[in-house]
């Protein structure tokens, strides 16, 4: 039987332009892209037609807390949302802001941060989302090249919005908190000419006042979202109206394709932050269909529980949560005594070999689910029929371990913040499509662009080459950046910078990064991303940085080893240290450099892409030292500056295998 093919040729690879291959779309896609719907021309449109249909439903959850205890989800409705959106929709105008202001979020994501949204919606201002994990030079920064003249921001960040002044007095005219403001923030912000005010005492401003909602168009920018970038100043990435409901429409289509249609009783949990665009549209595509939002309490510890108690059924997270869940199980399963581990294992291969075979997860083994797979689901609130991981390539193992144990569909997506978040997803009970991304999704067209440099021919037997999408999807420019705007279109196409490579059925495989790339001073060149994918496969180590440049011959690299792993193989070779102290010692240098060695020669790594010197960093890389972005992208410039030190000591030693 003919193997199914997942998308459609739409248009030859032209003559005469030999490094560009053939357009594509989803096969969903293949009687015409999801036409508009009526009546929905702006994000604002999409609340308030769920208003309309869905009143009573429970819109925006939190926990409440109750003598310091957290207790049951407390609910507002679609209604009572509105109502408050309303509200402060009215507060902003009495202020004297109108459609095209910019308009800032700052903070963890919360009730009051959603309602702060919808009223810029209602009301035409640019939402300017400020990451949660920015510090006051990005915030700064932010404020003043959006020109944002108000903003909303969670109680704790009031002081760090402080920090900006005076220089983004220039700009910055009011402060909400959404909480409290005390005497002293209040005098501090006026000796700059700012007003101030509390969540409860802004509500009240426009009270007795009424402005009229102004005509918002599909074409109007709707949210100007910084991106957190690897390098350089953040970019303000422009979306229209358009783009998300081109977006939307696109989902809509693909979950009705595979029957998993997001209703009015999906309950989602907001945690992935609502200032980066995957979360902000997944809500979106919530809000739409009148489904639920609880939010949790900002705490990384309390996650777990906080999802016992709001039992979603969609769960949205970036590769390092689920590889977080994927060792805590693998823990538990390594310590749980011998018959459990080895009914485990049975379960497990069984449960595979069935959804290897083309079985739908729920059918491949409901016995096995019912009897060792039951308390993993449990553990994520027991309703979770959908998880979907973004940001991040998720490592190929802890997909298929996910996808069997979870008993849930574990689907990996592909989009930038540039494309509204959305190009790729891979579908259910479809196992063979582990460690790709899918199909792309019915809203976009896409090509690959042959990169002769790093030796990706878009025309090969294998298609290899940049990620080019077109389609109403695309953001409308980078915010006071038209030259960097015009680097990225080129006829109607956004080059990603990221390189795909086409799979025989049509999906595509993630594989490389075009920017991560350097020449050794052999002239070789090391595409790294690559390499730290390969290599973040060794199962002993959390996370690494590859490092090489055209004046060195060999590669270098700063690890950080899972602690556990490390511990464990102390343990067996009769050192006692504790795991700070292990990250010094050669002899735990020399078995991880072995293992990265191991899996480079199963690879078939050429000589030069082997690693030949490595640093144990014992504390992971962070964004409180600003090496990896939100979305826990390596920031590699920073890296180098923060370990330049330990790059030229393993340099000068002229570090070898088994140094």
């Amino acid at each position: 039987m003919e193997e199914k093919r997942y998308i459609i040729e739409v248009e030859k690879a032209k003559e005469g332009r030999p490094s560009i291959g053939p357009v594509y779309r989803s096969l969903f896609a293949k009687h015409g892209f999801p036409a508009p719907i009526n009546g929905l021309n702006s994000c604002w449109d999409v609340f308030r037609m769920s208003v309309e249909k869905y009143p009573k439903n429970p819109m925006l959850g939190r926990r409440e807390i109750i003598e310091g205890k957290a207790g049951n989800y407390k609910w507002q409705s679609y209604e009572e949302v509105y109502d408050l959106a309303m509200k402060v929709g009215n507060s902003i105008r009495s202020c004297g802001y109108e459609k095209g202001v910019k308009c800032g979020i700052y903070g963890v994501n919360c009730p009051e941060w959603i309602i702060s949204m919808q009223a810029c919606n209602a009301h035409g201002l640019y939402c300017v989302p400020l990451y949660d994990t920015l510090g006051a030079g990005a915030v700064e920064f932010i404020i003043c090249h959006a020109e944002v003249s108000i903003t909303f921001a969670e109680e704790k960040k009031i002081p760090e919005l402080l920090k900006t002044l005076p220089i983004a007095a220039k700009y910055l005219r009011t402060l909400v908190s959404f909480g409290k403001v005390t005497t002293e923030q209040k005098q501090q912000v006026e000796e700059f000419g700012l007003a101030i005010y509390c969540w409860d005492e802004f509500l009240q401003l426009g009270d007795g006042q009424s402005f009229d909602l102004p005509v918002k168009k599909k074409s109007d920018i709707c949210t100007i979202m910084y991106t957190s970038g690897t390098t350089g100043d953040p970019k303000g990435v422009l979306l229209s109206n358009d783009s998300i409901m081109t977006f939307l429409a696109g989902v809509k289509r693909l979950f009705e394709s595979v029957n998993e249609q997001v209703n009015e009783k999906d309950v989602y949990l907001s945690y992935l932050p609502l200032a980066h665009i995957f979360d902000r549209v997944i809500e979106e595509l919530f809000i739409w269909h009148g489904a639920s939002i609880g939010f949790w309490r900002g705490d990384v510890k309390l996650l777990i529980e906080d999802i016992g108690e709001l039992k979603p059924s969609i769960f949205c997270a970036v590769p390092r949560v689920l590889e977080r869940v994927y060792s805590g199980l693998t823990q538990k399963i390594s310590s749980g005594g011998f018959l459990k581990h080895k009914l485990f294992n049975l379960a497990y291969s069984y449960k595979l070999h069935k959804m290897n075979k083309g079985r739908k997860h729920e059918e491949a083994s409901p016995i096995f689910d019912k009897i060792v797979f039951k308390k993993v689901k449990q553990g994520l609130g027991g309703n979770v029929r959908i998880i979907l991981s973004a940001a991040a390539p998720l490592a190929t193992h802890v997909e298929a371990f996910l996808r069997v144990v979870t008993c849930a569909h574990v689907l990996q997506g592909y989009g930038l913040t540039e494309t509204c978040g959305g190009t790729f997803v891979s579908l259910p009970n479809e196992v063979k499509m582990l460690g790709t991304v899918g199909p792309p999704l019915p809203n976009v067209d896409v090509c690959l662009e042959s990169v002769p440099q790093m030796g990706y021919d878009a025309l090969a037997t294998t298609p290899r080459g940049e990620i080019c999408v077109r389609g109403n999807t695309l953001f409308s420019g980078y915010h006071k950046r038209q030259d960097l705007t015009n680097e990225v279109f080129i006829d109607g196409w956004f080059h990603t910078g990221d390189i795909g490579e086409w799979q025989p059925d049509g999906v595509m495989k993630i594989i490389d990064r075009k920017k991560n790339i350097f020449k050794l001073s052999q002239g070789e060149y090391v595409a790294v991303e690559n390499l730290e994918n390969i290599y973040g496969q060794v199962s002993a180590i959390e996370s690494i940085w590859i490092y090489g440049n055209s004046f060195e011959s060999f590669l270098v690299a700063v690890v950080n080893p899972k602690r556990e792993a490390l511990e464990g193989w102390a343990e067996e070779n009769g050192i006692h240290s504790d795991f700070n102290s292990l990250c010094e010692d050669s002899r735990a240098k020399s078995f991880i450099l072995e293992e990265l060695t191991k899996i480079a020669k199963e690879k078939k790594l050429k000589g030069f892409e082997f690693i030949r010197g490595i640093h144990l960093e014992a504390v992971p890389f962070d964004m409180e030292r600003d090496l990896i972005t939100p979305t826990y992208k390596k920031k590699r410039p920073q890296l180098l500056k923060y370990y330049q030190n330990v790059i030229d000591n393993m340099y000068k030693n002229g570090s070898k295998p088994g140094a």
